[in-house]
């Protein structure tokens, strides 16, 4: 007995050292986020002289904060939204389908989970100018469903193979049929895991970089957080105070997200892991 407690209290210590390992970097942005220039340069890991929370208004103001979070919002809510009502669908479809072509088609929904982004954003990038996709937050957000629906999908597929064909075909027998035996019936059941898919697609859109780089850069009323942050670095010198608080200031929202919703991804994998 005691010799399991000191396992639990040695595999406790190792799981804090992780987590603080993990959270170092976050606490070394929000700690110069409250410094001057000077003491940024002189000691990134000396706590500040004096709190400059001017540092943040002035953050707020230079980047206009509420439109960036606005572009931000609509971003992420568009995407999220796609890839969940398309997503889903697919997998319904294609659990529910038996046939000697629905495993191929599963399979070409969820290879593009294996290829590399940086490996098909120049065709990406032409592609979304002949569609008029770029330099638009709705554009944006609606490119965000061709990159998070295969793993949506995957993670679907493998939750509804566990819901009973009977809940189906006692659905039809009352009359309910296409849409709204699925919306209805079948994605209620679907909570758990897609309360899981949101969660992890919000903290991706949201803090995603290098696709809205490519896309909408181009003008100040499409930039995101992410992207308005990378303002303060320069060529040849950089306000890393600013670079700091533009930083903390963009990926707090998701940090909040993330804490109030955390109980859900646990939830949503035993789900899974279970059922599927």
């Amino acid at each position: 007995m005691q010799m399991k407690r000191r396992k639990l209290i040695a595999l406790e210590v190792v799981m804090v050292f992780i987590a603080v390992l993990f959270l170092f970097p976050i606490l070394i942005m929000l700690l110069n986020s409250f410094k001057t220039f000077g003491e940024v340069m002189s000691d990134v890991l000396a706590l500040p002289q004096k709190l400059q929370f001017s540092n943040y208004s002035y953050v707020w103001n230079y980047l206009n904060y509420p439109r960036l979070f606005l572009n931000n919002t609509i971003i992420t809510i568009l995407g999220v939204s796609g890839i969940i009502l398309f997503g889903s669908m697919a997998a319904y479809k294609l659990s529910r389908t038996k046939t000697r072509w629905s495993g191929i088609i599963y399979f070409f929904c969820i290879v593009p989970m294996l290829i590399p982004f940086q490996s098909i954003m120049i065709a990406v990038l032409k592609l979304a100018k002949e569609f008029h996709l770029s330099e638009s937050t709705w554009g944006l957000g609606i490119q965000y469903w061709g990159f998070g629906i295969p793993l949506a999908v995957f993670i679907y597929h493998g939750f509804m193979k566990s819901i009973p064909r009977e809940i189906d075909e006692s659905a039809m027998i009352d009359g309910a049929s296409g849409l709204y035996l699925f919306y209805k019936i079948i994605f209620p059941l679907l909570r758990p895991v897609t309360a899981t898919i949101v969660i992890l697609d919000v903290m991706w859109i949201w803090n995603d970089f290098l696709l809205p780089l490519i896309m909408v850069n181009g003008s100040e009323s499409t930039r995101t957080l992410t992207l308005a942050s990378y303002i303060f670095v320069g060529q040849y010198t950089t306000d890393w105070q600013y670079t700091m608080t533009a930083m903390v200031m963009a990926v707090f929202p998701s940090i909040v997200v993330f804490i109030l919703l955390q109980k859900h991804i646990v939830k949503g994998v035993a789900a899974g892991a279970v059922k599927g």
